[in-house]
């Protein structure tokens, strides 16, 4: 096998608290959060290709291929590659890209809340980085991730972390390696829509992430998607007979928290046929976490 046969993961999140704080003059929102990673997780494989192309072998259904965040993403790398935007430094030390073939395996839903897209660019900058040999830090590759999305930086990042501002920056914590009951209405919830709201609230007072403990705090965004979607209302409804159920971004995926596999799986095997769902187990960290 080599270098380039191998299968890089993308993992899901799960926000376990989030809170609207504010809004920037820009029309951004100011948040806070815990990003927690979960074993749920899209694969990838690439291939190298000779004419310095991204083509994407697998497209997701209705994403045009440049609207795509992983072709977005090798495309911002392969920029860099060129000389584009690294540092001097860097960019000397940059081998030529030759482009690459992008085999991409869909297992979290779209629409979700669970960073699947996300996710899947941050494991592509990850990925080719190290397979083009661009030597690129951290750092840098969290900076071509913001300008993809706010939420690509913490997936490289790669640790659970409370973040602040638009969701870039990151303090770590420790959360306990639990298991969760995740449950999936059947519904795609754009994260625009929740955010443009005017009924969203936006004023939640700021905490200090040293104050943060695990089931503080709550979903802003939750009221307005539910208001939009009762499936979601249904589900955390359904949830709440095990604890503090909760949406996971802007939804519609939502999930409690159980002390143990078997009393996951005991629930998961309690819901009613007219709902989805699987038990997930948080990860201490992204599974590419020592790569860069």
């Amino acid at each position: 096998m080599t270098v380039w046969d191998r299968e890089w993961l993308a993992p899901a999140k799960l926000n376990l608290f989030l809170h609207v704080v504010g809004r920037r003059a820009d029309g951004y929102h100011l948040l806070q959060t815990v990003f927690r990673f979960i074993d749920l997780a899209d694969s990838l494989r690439f291939a190298p290709r000779g004419d310095g192309r991204i083509v994407l072998a697998t497209p997701t259904p209705g994403v045009p291929p440049e609207q795509d965040l992983v072709v977005r993403a090798a495309e911002a790398l392969l920029k860099v590659g060129a000389g584009g935007t690294a540092s001097a430094g860097t960019a000397a030390n940059m081998e030529p890209a030759s482009g690459a073939t992008i085999h991409l395996e869909k297992r979290i839903p779209m629409g979700g809340g669970l960073g699947g897209g996300s996710s899947d660019a941050a494991t592509t900058l990850m990925a080719l980085n190290h397979l083009w040999g661009c030597g690129l830090s951290r750092p840098e590759l969290q900076a071509i991730g913001l300008a993809l999305g706010a939420d690509v930086p913490i997936f490289i990042h790669g640790r659970n972390a409370f973040a602040e501002g638009v969701g870039e920056r990151f303090t770590d914590v420790t959360v306990p390696e639990n298991w969760y009951l995740l449950t999936m209405p059947g519904v795609a919830v754009p994260t625009l829509e929740i955010f443009r709201s005017p009924e969203l609230k936006r004023d939640t007072p700021v905490i200090r992430p040293v104050d943060w403990q695990p089931g503080f705090g709550h979903n802003d965004l939750e009221t307005v998607a539910c208001a939009r979607h009762p499936e979601i209302l249904h589900h955390l409804d359904w949830l709440r007979q095990y604890g503090a159920a909760r949406m996971t971004g802007s939804g519609a995926c939502c999930f409690v928290e159980l002390p143990n596999e078997p009393a996951a799986r005991a629930a998961q095997a309690g819901l009613p046929g007219n709902m989805r769902g699987q038990v997930v187990r948080g990860l201490a960290a992204h599974p590419l976490f020592a790569l860069t």
